[in-house]
């Protein structure tokens, strides 16, 4: 389940609860990468945004095209890290700070960047597709000596 994230430009972070039922998590990604792919790639046109479709078309490999692979969104690779519960507030809080850092500075103030997490958990605001407060997760004396 999805408990924070943050879309940059070239990057996204996620803060994902898995269950300890989930054996593969490459296999995860790899699925969900694909079903998102297939839904940035509509949306672009939708909206006819050819020159990202042809930059997207341009980077699918000579055997990925022999194989019907039209559009390739997302590098064949991820970086996760196991993080316990008690972190993951300190994870959030990290990811959520992104645009306003040195090199970003998309926003004034991380809370207003429109492509993150921040806003649901420091503004209240109404959650986005599915995100699910990790903090209703917690045992309930890790949750209140969060506060």
């Amino acid at each position: 389940m999805l408990n924070g994230y943050v879309i940059m430009p070239n990057h996204f972070h996620l803060v994902l609860y898995v269950s300890s039922e989930v054996k593969n998590l490459s296999l995860v990604i790899a699925e969900s990468k694909r079903f998102l792919a297939y839904e940035i790639v509509k949306r672009l046109k939708q909206q006819k945004k050819q020159g990202l479709l042809e930059v997207l078309q341009s980077g699918v490999s000579t055997k990925e095209k022999e194989k019907g692979k039209k559009h390739q969104v997302f590098r064949l690779s991820f970086d996760a890290k196991p993080i316990d519960l008690s972190e993951v507030g300190r994870v959030l809080d990290y990811i959520h700070r992104n645009p306003v850092s040195k090199k970003w500075q998309l926003v004034q103030e991380y809370v207003d960047y429109p492509h993150s997490s921040a806003a649901f958990y420091e503004g209240g605001q109404e959650p986005e597709f599915g995100l699910v407060d990790f903090r209703g997760l917690l045992p309930e004396s890790s949750e209140s000596s969060n506060e």
